[in-house]
């Protein structure tokens, strides 16, 4: 039997402690799931989209059994095949130039890439002093809170356009247009996860704070926003979607003649030469997009393992 001492060691005669499997194991594992499950996503999206188009051409585009038509033409006009979408991108991107249909886009992309980063870290930015203004500032925060929410219904459509004219009526270059336009996209969730998670802080560590006589300063440096941080992050996964979406959309307003958004429009333009090339462009925006995400992810594992250590 084994025995322990009055101070609560283990003795030699008592038994190992059962071994914990190494937090590394548990993210690669976790990380096989993730890829698993994504990809097991694509390919069950590849075949509803063949599957779609296997079914229109058995039915002549009529939904089985019924004189009513499919809500989507299947034929390749409206739907290329995949192969037909990927094999774009390998060709050239027009007849002018050699350069392929993916260098082209890819370049293009880097530009949006680049306008959605700057827009990132400048409604970051405004996000998380708004968060803490809110916070420190509780007044303010029943007045302003609710405008927040208003900005955030008027239709990006209508509003990139007056943000390009008083930008371009200050002299200024399009792509700043297109990175403000950026930012006001991603403040807002920036701002309300930044905020709950400031507010989320343990109210023992606060009582701690306040025995201390520490001051609102210092409690708000050394506790709130290391427990915002999680939510922080949260609301930056976000906040890259809708920079990379604003700085789409910034780009068809202003006219700027570079970025996915703009090769979007011009595949459009010649969409019934070409349908395949709209496909493709809207693919690799969406890949942009994921890529996007990603960097916020990996950065926030880094951070937050840090933290851990």
């Amino acid at each position: 039997m084994s025995t322990t001492t009055l101070a609560g060691r283990r003795t030699a005669a008592d038994p190992a402690p059962s071994a914990v499997p190494p937090p590394r194991r548990k993210q690669r594992s976790s990380a096989w799931q993730y890829a698993v499950i994504t990809i097991g996503l694509v390919v069950a999206a590849a075949a509803l989209w063949e599957g779609y188009k296997l079914l229109g051409a058995a039915t002549g585009g009529m939904i089985p059994f019924t004189d009513v038509p499919l809500p989507i033409a299947s034929n390749d006009m409206a739907m290329p095949h995949l192969w037909t979408i990927f094999g774009a991108l390998g060709a050239p991107a027009s007849t002018a130039t050699d350069q392929t249909l993916l260098a082209y886009l890819l370049v293009e992309t880097s530009v949006t890439l680049r306008e959605a980063a700057y827009g990132l870290v400048l409604g970051s930015a405004l996000g998380v002093l708004l968060a803490i203004g809110l916070r420190e500032l509780p007044i303010v925060s029943r007045g302003v809170m609710p405008w927040l929410v208003v900005s955030q219904t008027i239709p990006l459509v209508a509003l990139a356009p007056i943000i390009v004219i008083w930008v371009g009526g200050l002299g200024l270059p399009s792509w700043i247009a297109v990175t403000i336009i950026s930012a006001y996209l991603s403040f807002f969730p920036v701002t309300v996860n930044t905020l709950r998670g400031l507010n989320s802080a343990d109210p023992i560590h606060i009582e701690l704070m306040r025995s201390l006589n520490a001051s609102r300063f210092q409690t708000l440096v050394w506790v709130r926003i290391p427990s915002a941080i999680p939510s922080l992050f949260s609301g930056l996964r976000l906040a890259a979607i809708a920079s990379v979406i604003g700085a789409i959309v910034g780009e068809l307003s202003a006219g700027t003649g570079l970025g996915i958004g703009r090769a979007i429009l011009s595949a459009a333009y010649f969409y019934s030469t070409g349908p395949e090339k709209l496909f493709a462009a809207v693919l690799i925006a969406s890949l942009a997009g994921v890529v996007f995400v990603q960097i916020i992810a990996i950065a926030e594992s880094l951070v937050l393992r840090r933290r851990t250590q």
